[in-house]
């Protein structure tokens, strides 16, 4: 791409409409993936399924998801990221009414843990197609608004849940079928708007800085791609550090609620507003450490990851320490969201660094299935804990309280294994 065309109006524009439909996909994708634990009550009390089970439905999910990643992300390096990202939609939106239809625990396993596949359609092919039209030096802030999509499709998804249960008192089977029509909406949108590189709509596919990362690959099988992955230490390291990051952010989303809505949640002030802060903070952050390593440090992101991680172990100290109810413990957790979730936006961005635009949703794909089956390792070691807290004169909040010190202990590992990746 000339430095001519890195400047062209038309070019710009499609840029932006290709960014746009790609964030407005996944800012519904979360309503596909997010809303089983407001359906547990509701499932609970009709079918008589305890939360132990309903627990492995949950982690069905999570580990499709996993192996999902490793595969989509390479066949959207082959089909391109506008088709498997609207396809997956599509699949989620299906697979999310025949949940609904569940009536035991095989059927609900069955079809969430399909889900999981489906969904993993979304997050790599999308990376593919933002890489395409971003260069180096400017996929930190591409990846951050990518990264804000994702982090509001959270607090998106708690809405509408709350929609269909509170204020259009539908049952659970309903948090399966409602929401999931906007993800429908979304996906058309890509499919509509959006195209897998500049050079499907008239322009230059390669960016003027190209040079100074990694040259593109000839055309590779994907069992080729899957070699160079497999064989860069650096993205392996890379796939350790976000696993450890992925044990952090889902450890709080998780066990957080736990902590502040207990049975006297209605005493507290504080518990009605944290699920509203921790995503919040969370989407706020992946948008500031994308921009930072764009602007502050030469697309370098290794520093950027080991400082925010270094800082969400700090925030969540600081909630460990700090009395329950306390005054400053909102904004303590946001600022323990913003920096826990905050650097996936670097990681997303870090990959096709790594491996070059050619191989990005391979790469992506690979950190992915770092990222959650290192999630899905850690939370049942996280319940574990809390539940046998040696710490703990008495069970409950006091107990739970262990979560935010062993979220700290996987940021400073994250944080140590990212300052080993170099460029």
């Amino acid at each position: 791409m000339s430095a001519a065309q890195q400047h062209d109006p038309a070019f710009l524009h499609s840029r932006r409409r290709v960014l746009g439909a790609v964030m407005f996909c996944y800012l519904f994708y979360y309503t596909g993936r997010q809303t089983f634990g407001f359906a547990i009550p509701g499932i609970q009390a009709e079918l008589g399924i305890d939360k132990q089970t309903l627990g492995w439905i949950s982690a069905a999910m999570l580990w499709a998801y996993a192996a999902g990643q490793m595969v989509n992300g390479n066949l959207g390096d082959k089909f391109g990221g506008r088709r498997m990202m609207c396809l997956g939609a599509v699949c989620s939106f299906a697979l999310n009414w025949l949940t609904s239809f569940g009536i035991g625990f095989k059927s609900l396993a069955a079809a969430w843990g399909l889900n999981g596949l489906a969904q993993s359609m979304g997050w790599a092919p999308g990376s593919r197609l933002v890489s395409n039209w971003f260069g180096a030096h400017e996929r930190g802030r591409a990846f951050g608004l990518y990264v804000l999509a994702a982090g509001s499709s959270s607090v998106l998804s708690f809405i509408t849940s709350l929609v269909v249960l509170d204020v259009l008192h539908l049952d659970w089977r309903w948090i399966f079928r409602l929401p999931v029509i906007l993800m429908l909406l979304g996906g058309l949108i890509v499919w509509l708007v959006a195209r897998d590189r500049p050079s499907d709509a008239g322009f230059s596919d390669t960016h003027a800085d190209e040079k100074a990362v990694v040259l593109e690959a000839p055309p590779e099988t994907a069992w080729q791609r899957y070699g160079v992955a497999f064989k860069n230490g650096r993205l392996l390291l890379a796939g350790l550090a976000i696993g450890f990051q992925n044990t952090v952010r889902y450890g709080l989303l998780i066990w957080v609620p736990v902590y502040f809505l207990g049975k006297d949640f209605k005493d507290d002030p504080l518990g009605k507003w944290i699920s509203i802060a921790l995503p919040v903070g969370m989407a706020l952050g992946a948008v500031a450490s994308g921009w930072i390593s764009d602007r502050f440090c030469n697309s370098r992101r290794s520093g950027v990851i080991a400082s925010f991680m270094i800082l969400a172990a700090a925030a969540a100290m600081g909630m460990y320490l700090m009395p329950r109810g306390h005054l400053l413990g909102l904004p303590v957790l946001f600022l323990a969201g913003f920096f826990a979730y905050g650097p996936q936006s670097a990681f997303w961005a870090l990959a096709p660094d790594l491996l070059g635009r050619a191989r990005a949703g391979t790469a992506v794909g690979v950190m992915n299935f770092f990222a959650y089956a290192m999630a899905g390792l850690g939370e049942p070691f996280i319940g574990w804990m809390v539940q046998h807290n040696p710490f703990a004169a008495t069970p409950g909040v006091e107990s739970v309280a262990l979560v935010f010190p062993l979220v700290a202990i996987f940021a400073i590992c994250s944080a140590v294994l990212a300052l080993l990746i170099r460029r």
